[in-house]
C-alpha cells in the first residue's frame, strides 16, 4: 500500500474502530457493575421484606412466578431445613443457602443469591446472572447507539479531512508534471504545509544546482566549439597549402605545419576531455594516497619532454604526505603543473617539484605540493585570470589551449585544496603551491 491517502484512512478509521471497540467493552463492564449494584440492592431488599411476612403468608404464592424485569426466584425453608415455598417450581437452585450474598452455578447457569434468617424461617432470593448481563448489554447498546449512528458521518469527515490535507501535495504534483524540461526556476513554497516545505526546499536546491551544472555545460560547449573552430580552420588551410605545393620543399614545409596543427588540435581535445572529466561529480570514489609517490611518478613521465628542451626537472624535496582523493585526477593536476612549467621555462632552465607534509599543530592543512620554475612568471594582476578557461597571458609564445590551469583549479576545488601563485625569490620564476587538507579532514 503505497498511497499516503490509503494509509491515513486505514490508520484513522482503524483507530476509530479500535477505540470504539475498547470503549464499548468498558461501557459494557461499567454497565455490568452498575447492574450488579442495582440488582444486589433489590435482592437484599426483597429478602428483608419477605423476612417480615408471617409464615402463613408464604403458603400462598403472592410473588408472581415470573418477574419481567428482575426474574427473582424465592425459596423459603423452615429452621429445620424443610423447604416450604418456591416461587418457580421448575427452577434448579441449590438446596441450601448461604446467609448474605453468594454466587452459585447450577444446570441452568450462574445465580446470584441473598439469604436471610428470620425467627421462624430462612429466606433466599436468587436471580439468574444472565438477566444482569442482558441488562448490561442493553445499557451499553443504548449508550453506543448514537456513536454507531454517527459513524458514517465520522468516516465521511475523515475522508474529507484527509483529502483536504493532501490537496497541497496534489497541486504540487500537478505543478511539477506540467513544468517544461527547461524550466529550472524554483517551485513556489507559499501556502504549503510545514511538512511539505522541506521537500520543496530540497527540490529548489536541486534545481539550482542542476541549473548551475547545465549552465557550466552550455558554457563549456560554447567555449569548446569556439576554440575548436580556430585549429580546425587552420588545419583546413594547411591542407590547402599542402595540396597547392609545387615542389618537395614546399610540400615538406606544409606537412610539418599540418602535423604541428594536428598535434595542437589533439592537445586541445585532450584538455577539453580532461576538463569535462573533472567537472564536479558526486560519485567519485576517493581513497588515501601518497602524494609524494604520485608526484615522483609524474616527474618520471615528464623527464623525456624536459630533456628534449634541456631543462633540469627533478624532485627538490620529498616527504611522505597523504591526501584523500582520486588518483587519476591528482595525477592530472600534477602533470598539468609540471607540463606548464616545462613549456614556459626557457631552454637550459630548471623546474623543481617538492612535496611536504604540514607540521603546523592545530590546523587542518596537510600535504603541500610546490612547483617552481625559472620561466618568465606571471604578472600579479594576471594570476587570477589564468584559472579562466581558454585564457592565455598576453605575449606568451608557447602554443597552448588555455585550459591547463583551469583543469588544475577544478581538481583542487574538488579536493578542497587551495592554490597560490607567486614568484620564487631566487629564480624570479613562477611558484605554484597547492595546499591540501589533512587526510581525513573535510572541506569547509
Amino acid at each position: 500500500m503505497n498511497s499516503v491517502r490509503a494509509r491515513l484512512l486505514v490508520w484513522l478509521l482503524g483507530g476509530v474502530l479500535f477505540v470504539g471497540a475498547v470503549g464499548g467493552w468498558f461501557v459494557y463492564r461499567n454497565a455490568l457493575v452498575e447492574a450488579d449494584v442495582f440488582f444486589d440492592y433489590h435482592l437484599r431488599q426483597t429478602a428483608l421484606l419477605l423476612s417480615d411476612q408471617p409464615v402463613e403468608y408464604l403458603l400462598s404464592p403472592e410473588i408472581p412466578q415470573t418477574t419481567a424485569d428482575y426474574d427473582f426466584v424465592v425459596q423459603v425453608w423452615t429452621l429445620d431445613g424443610v423447604r416450604v415455598y418456591l416461587s418457580r417450581p421448575h427452577a434448579v437452585l441449590p438446596a441450601i443457602t448461604t446467609l448474605g450474598f453468594s454466587t452459585a452455578t447450577t444446570s441452568e447457569g450462574r445465580w446470584r443469591m441473598f439469604g436471610v434468617q428470620a425467627p421462624t424461617k430462612v429466606i433466599q432470593v436468587a436471580q439468574p446472572m444472565r438477566v444482569r448481563e442482558r441488562q448490561a448489554v442493553e445499557l451499553a447498546l443504548r449508550t453506543l447507539t448514537p456513536f454507531v449512528l454517527l459513524m458514517p458521518m465520522l468516516v465521511l469527515f475523515i475522508w474529507f479531512a484527509v483529502g483536504h490535507s493532501l490537496e497541497p501535495l496534489r497541486r504540487l504534483t500537478s505543478l511539477v508534471k506540467s513544468r517544461k524540461v527547461t524550466a529550472l526556476d524554483p517551485l513556489p513554497a507559499a501556502n504549503l504545509p510545514g511538512e511539505v516545505q522541506p521537500l520543496v526546499g530540497a527540490l529548489n536546491d536541486l534545481l539550482t544546482r542542476l541549473g548551475a551544472v547545465l549552465e557550466r555545460e552550455r558554457g563549456f560547449l560554447a567555449d569548446a566549439a569556439h576554440e575548436l573552430r580556430t585549429p580546425l580552420t587552420a588545419l583546413h588551410l594547411q591542407m590547402g597549402m599542402l595540396a597547392g605545393a609545387t615542389n618537395e620543399a614546399e610540400r615538406a614545409d606544409a606537412m610539418e605545419k599540418l602535423s604541428a596543427g594536428v598535434q595542437r588540435a589533439i592537445r586541445l581535445v585532450e584538455q577539453l576531455l580532461s576538463l569535462a572529466r573533472q567537472e564536479p561529480r558526486v560519485d567519485v570514489l576517493r581513497k588515501r594516497l601518497r602524494l609524494d609517490e604520485l608526484a615522483r611518478e609524474v616527474v618520471a613521465e615528464m623527464v623525456p619532454l624536459a630533456d628534449a628542451r634541456k631543462i633540469d626537472l627533478g624532485i627538490s624535496a620529498s616527504q611522505p604526505a597523504y591526501v584523500l582523493g582520486e588518483a587519476e585526477a591528482l595525477r592530472t593536476l600534477v602533470r598539468n603543473l609540471v607540463d606548464n612549467a616545462v613549456r614556459y621555462t626557457p631552454v637550459g632552465g630548471t623546474v623543481d617539484v617538492s612535496v611536504q607534509d604540514s607540521v603546523e599543530p592545530g590546523t587542518s592543512q596537510g600535504a603541500v605540493l610546490r612547483v617552481v620554475d625559472t620561466g618568465p612568471g606571471i604578472p600579479p594582476d594576471e594570476r587570477q585570470r589564468v584559472f579562466d578557461r581558454f585564457y592565455r597571458t598576453p605575449g606568451t609564445t608557447p602554443p597552448g589551449s588555455g585550459l591547463g590551469m583551469a583543469i588544475v583549479k577544478t581538481i583542487a576545488d574538488a579536493h578542497g585544496a587551495k592554490i597560490v601563485l607567486g614568484e620564487d625569490g631566487n629564480t624570479h620564476g613562477l611558484s605554484v603551491t597547492v595546499a591540501f587538507l589533512r587526510s581525513g579532514s573535510h572541506p569547509i
